[in-house]
């Protein structure tokens, strides 16, 4: 099975979501602090405006908005997503994120172009990262079918889709595709990108927790392929290589 991005992404109906965001964004607004936000826009740089709203107290927050609420359907999460980033400021992205997190298993493959579209749009590595290890992730291991799909991703032209290739199997551990793993860090190896290299010293740093004899072999024989800083930050687990 291959999912791309040109499955169907419309918003479904669904009361929950509008039950959900009329509650968040109430309280969202209500508590801004535009001081905050300003600074929040430029560390991030400028991908998105701010309400100026700090993790810990927005996911306060978020409970406030989720109390009493239902466990959502799979159309529920998807229109809870859309809605959400069509909203400009990011903290609305990223309760999306959060919420698609909590309620991952929710979702059926046909999520994936859903989660496509949340990579391609406003995109920046603050959510796809997440998005990539927490839902594409679950996604593709709840249907193996869908690396096929992840085959096509770590081709595209799009950076952001080939990091969410690289990074989906981010928490997979003893279950990595370590075959997959390796050949998806040589097909981007000469990317020139920071965002893409620095994918693949993370996923392979990542996976020496569980297997650093694997990774050490695997950069042995080929990290005359990689940028000195994929080889730094793959080998912060294992020690440095001679």
């Amino acid at each position: 099975m291959t999912v791309t991005g040109a499955g169907t992404t419309d918003v479904p109906r669904s009361a929950l979501a509008d039950t959900v965001l009329e509650r968040l964004t109430a309280v969202y607004a209500g508590a801004a602090d535009p001081a905050r936000a300003a600074a929040m826009r430029a560390y991030m740089k400028d991908v998105a405006p701010f309400l100026g709203l700090p993790t810990p107290e927005r996911r306060a927050l978020s409970r406030t908005v989720l109390a009493g609420t239902p466990r959502p359907a799979e159309a529920d999460c998807t229109a809870v997503a859309l809605r959400c980033w069509a909203l400009p400021e990011r903290e609305y992205h990223y309760f999306a994120v959060d919420y698609l997190r909590r309620h991952a298993g929710r979702c059926s493959s046909a999520f994936l172009p859903v989660a496509h579209r949340l990579i391609t749009t406003t995109s920046w590595w603050d959510t796809v990262d997440l998005l990539a290890a927490h839902v594409v992730g679950a996604l593709v291991e709840a249907d193996p079918r869908l690396t096929a799909t992840m085959d096509d991703w770590i081709a595209d032209e799009d950076l952001w889709v080939a990091r969410t290739a690289l990074l989906h199997q981010l928490r997979y551990k003893d279950r990595t595709d370590t075959e997959r793993l390796f050949a998806y860090c040589l097909r981007q190896s000469g990317h020139p990108d920071f965002f893409i290299r620095k994918a693949i010293g993370w996923c392979l740093r990542e996976y020496a927790k569980t297997d650093p004899a694997a990774v050490r072999a695997f950069l042995a024989r080929e990290r005359g392929r990689f940028a000195p800083l994929t080889v730094r930050e793959a080998l912060k687990n294992i020690g440095a290589m001679g």
